[in-house]
Protein backbone atom coordinates (compact mmCIF):
# COMPACT_ATOMS: atom_id res chain seq x y z
CA UNK A 1 0.00 0.00 0.00
CA UNK A 2 1.20 3.47 -0.86
CA UNK A 3 1.94 5.78 2.05
CA UNK A 4 0.14 8.67 0.35
CA UNK A 5 -2.24 9.48 -2.48
CA UNK A 6 -2.97 12.51 -4.63
CA UNK A 7 -6.34 14.07 -3.85
CA UNK A 8 -8.65 15.97 -6.18
CA UNK A 9 -7.79 19.19 -4.30
CA UNK A 10 -5.53 21.16 -6.62
CA UNK A 11 -3.72 24.48 -6.92
CA UNK A 12 -2.20 25.92 -10.06
CA UNK A 13 1.22 27.39 -9.40
CA UNK A 14 3.28 28.93 -12.22
CA UNK A 15 1.09 27.11 -14.74
CA UNK A 16 1.63 23.74 -13.03
CA UNK A 17 -1.22 21.78 -11.44
CA UNK A 18 -0.29 20.66 -7.93
CA UNK A 19 -2.26 18.02 -6.02
CA UNK A 20 -2.82 17.98 -2.29
CA UNK A 21 -1.58 14.73 -0.74
CA UNK A 22 -3.30 12.51 1.80
CA UNK A 23 -1.63 9.98 4.11
CA UNK A 24 -2.88 6.44 3.41
CA UNK A 25 -0.99 4.98 6.41
CA UNK A 26 0.40 6.37 9.66
CA UNK A 27 4.18 6.94 9.76
CA UNK A 28 6.53 9.22 11.72
CA UNK A 29 4.44 12.16 12.95
CA UNK A 30 1.84 11.70 10.18
CA UNK A 31 -1.54 10.11 10.93
CA UNK A 32 -3.49 8.05 8.39
CA UNK A 33 -6.03 10.30 6.61
CA UNK A 34 -4.06 13.50 7.27
CA UNK A 35 -4.01 15.99 4.41
CA UNK A 36 -0.60 17.30 3.45
CA UNK A 37 0.86 19.94 1.18
CA UNK A 38 0.92 20.01 -2.62
CA UNK A 39 3.03 18.09 -5.14
CA UNK A 40 3.00 17.92 -8.92
CA UNK A 41 3.42 14.14 -9.20
CA UNK A 42 3.99 11.08 -7.03
CA UNK A 43 7.70 11.09 -7.93
CA UNK A 44 8.13 14.32 -5.91
CA UNK A 45 7.73 12.45 -2.59
CA UNK A 46 9.41 9.21 -1.58
CA UNK A 47 7.37 6.22 -0.45
CA UNK A 48 10.24 5.26 1.87
CA UNK A 49 11.11 6.84 5.21
CA UNK A 50 9.13 9.53 6.99
CA UNK A 51 9.42 12.17 4.26
CA UNK A 52 6.33 14.41 4.12
CA UNK A 53 5.04 17.65 2.62
CA UNK A 54 2.57 19.59 4.76
CA UNK A 55 0.79 22.91 5.16
CA UNK A 56 0.89 25.13 2.08
CA UNK A 57 4.28 23.76 0.97
CA UNK A 58 4.69 23.00 -2.73
CA UNK A 59 7.04 20.52 -4.43
CA UNK A 60 7.21 20.33 -8.22
CA UNK A 61 9.39 19.84 -11.27
CA UNK A 62 12.03 17.15 -10.78
CA UNK A 63 12.36 17.98 -7.08
CA UNK A 64 12.32 15.06 -4.66
CA UNK A 65 11.63 14.94 -0.91
CA UNK A 66 12.94 11.74 0.70
CA UNK A 67 14.45 10.17 3.81
CA UNK A 68 13.07 11.82 6.93
CA UNK A 69 12.75 15.31 5.44
CA UNK A 70 9.71 17.46 6.11
CA UNK A 71 8.77 20.36 3.85
CA UNK A 72 6.10 22.56 5.43
CA UNK A 73 4.70 26.04 5.90
CA UNK A 74 4.98 28.10 2.73
CA UNK A 75 8.17 26.43 1.51
CA UNK A 76 8.75 25.79 -2.21
CA UNK A 77 10.96 22.98 -3.53
CA UNK A 78 11.40 22.76 -7.29
CA UNK A 79 13.80 22.31 -10.19
CA UNK A 80 16.31 19.54 -9.54
CA UNK A 81 16.29 20.01 -5.75
CA UNK A 82 16.57 17.03 -3.42
CA UNK A 83 15.59 17.39 0.24
CA UNK A 84 16.59 14.54 2.56
CA UNK A 85 17.77 13.54 6.02
CA UNK A 86 16.47 15.34 9.09
CA UNK A 87 16.08 18.62 7.23
CA UNK A 88 12.90 20.60 7.85
CA UNK A 89 12.23 23.39 5.36
CA UNK A 90 9.40 25.61 6.59
CA UNK A 91 9.82 28.84 4.66
CA UNK A 92 11.52 30.07 1.53
CA UNK A 93 12.61 28.39 -1.68
CA UNK A 94 14.86 25.42 -2.27
CA UNK A 95 15.53 24.97 -5.95
CA UNK A 96 18.76 23.12 -6.50
CA UNK A 97 21.79 21.45 -5.10
CA UNK A 98 25.53 21.54 -5.61
CA UNK A 99 28.54 19.46 -4.80
CA UNK A 100 30.50 20.82 -1.86
CA UNK A 101 33.45 21.63 -4.11
CA UNK A 102 31.34 23.51 -6.70
CA UNK A 103 31.60 27.28 -6.72
CA UNK A 104 28.40 29.33 -6.63
CA UNK A 105 28.43 32.63 -8.51
CA UNK A 106 26.14 35.62 -8.00
CA UNK A 107 25.30 38.03 -10.83
CA UNK A 108 23.76 41.46 -10.38
CA UNK A 109 20.66 42.38 -12.36
CA UNK A 110 21.55 46.06 -12.22
CA UNK A 111 21.59 48.78 -9.61
CA UNK A 112 17.80 49.17 -9.53
CA UNK A 113 17.09 45.46 -8.86
CA UNK A 114 16.90 43.86 -5.42
CA UNK A 115 17.56 40.43 -6.99
CA UNK A 116 20.65 38.55 -8.14
CA UNK A 117 21.05 35.55 -10.42
CA UNK A 118 22.70 32.49 -8.89
CA UNK A 119 24.81 30.23 -11.07
CA UNK A 120 27.18 27.33 -10.66
CA UNK A 121 29.74 25.70 -12.86
CA UNK A 122 31.04 27.39 -16.01
CA UNK A 123 28.31 30.02 -16.37
CA UNK A 124 28.74 33.52 -17.76
CA UNK A 125 26.39 36.50 -17.79
CA UNK A 126 27.01 39.44 -20.09
CA UNK A 127 25.37 42.80 -19.77
CA UNK A 128 23.48 43.93 -22.84
CA UNK A 129 24.57 46.98 -24.76
CA UNK A 130 21.40 49.01 -24.20
CA UNK A 131 22.00 51.31 -27.19
CA UNK A 132 22.50 48.31 -29.49
CA UNK A 133 19.40 46.62 -28.05
CA UNK A 134 17.26 49.71 -28.68
CA UNK A 135 18.50 49.97 -32.28
CA UNK A 136 17.71 46.29 -32.87
CA UNK A 137 14.19 46.78 -31.49
CA UNK A 138 13.64 49.75 -33.81
CA UNK A 139 14.91 47.71 -36.78
CA UNK A 140 12.45 44.90 -35.93
CA UNK A 141 9.59 47.42 -35.76
CA UNK A 142 10.58 48.86 -39.14
CA UNK A 143 10.69 45.36 -40.65
CA UNK A 144 7.17 44.66 -39.36
CA UNK A 145 5.91 47.98 -40.75
CA UNK A 146 7.53 47.25 -44.14
CA UNK A 147 5.92 43.79 -44.21
CA UNK A 148 2.50 45.31 -43.47
CA UNK A 149 2.94 47.89 -46.24
CA UNK A 150 3.95 45.16 -48.72
CA UNK A 151 0.81 43.18 -47.78
CA UNK A 152 -1.38 46.27 -48.36
CA UNK A 153 0.28 46.90 -51.74
CA UNK A 154 -0.27 43.29 -52.83
CA UNK A 155 -4.00 43.69 -52.14
CA UNK A 156 -4.23 46.60 -54.63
Amino acid sequence: MSKFSLTKNTKVWCGITLYQIKAEISFGNVVKGELGGYIEKKENLSEDGDAWVSGNARVYGDAWVYGDACVSGNARVYGDAWVSGKLSLTLGYFFGHKEKKEEVKYFSLGDDSIYELIGKGNCKVEEENSQKTELLKKAEQLEIQAKNIREEISKL
